[in-house]
């Protein structure tokens, strides 16, 4: 099941590398931005229960789903890069095993525990 589960995420990546194919936007700009989302990780400077929070909305497929249709509804580029970001940046998480996370901890994440057992 796992590896059925990183296909899924891997094909998720590809699609998005396809839609920011389909942008105006130079090539550089999807590496540029692809780790942008990683500075929800910020919220973890106050405490666990709000670094989670602000952590999971912007690794939340659904977010980056609305802020990419929003986008195209919009007829704005800048937002419809903003949501393929998102979705890319969230499923690349994913493959290397970073999911969303609890309230208790960053290591405790939905897809498991994150680092060393001890």
């Amino acid at each position: 099941m796992k590896n059925l589960l990183t296909l899924e995420e891997i094909a998720q990546f590809t699609l998005s590398i396809f839609l920011f194919s389909i942008l105006k936007f130079s090539w550089w700009i999807f590496p540029l931005c692809i780790l942008l989302p990683d500075v929800s990780m910020t919220g973890y400077l106050f405490n666990p229960k709000s670094g989670a929070w602000l952590y999971n909305f912007f690794h939340h497929k659904m977010t980056a789903v609305f802020v990419l249709v929003a986008g195209f509804f919009l007829h704005l580029p800048e937002v419809e890069l903003a949501g393929t970001i998102l979705l890319g940046h969230s499923s690349m998480d994913r493959i290397f095993g970073y999911g969303l996370k609890f309230s208790d901890d960053f290591r405790h994440t939905h897809l498991g525990r994150i680092g060393n057992k001890s």
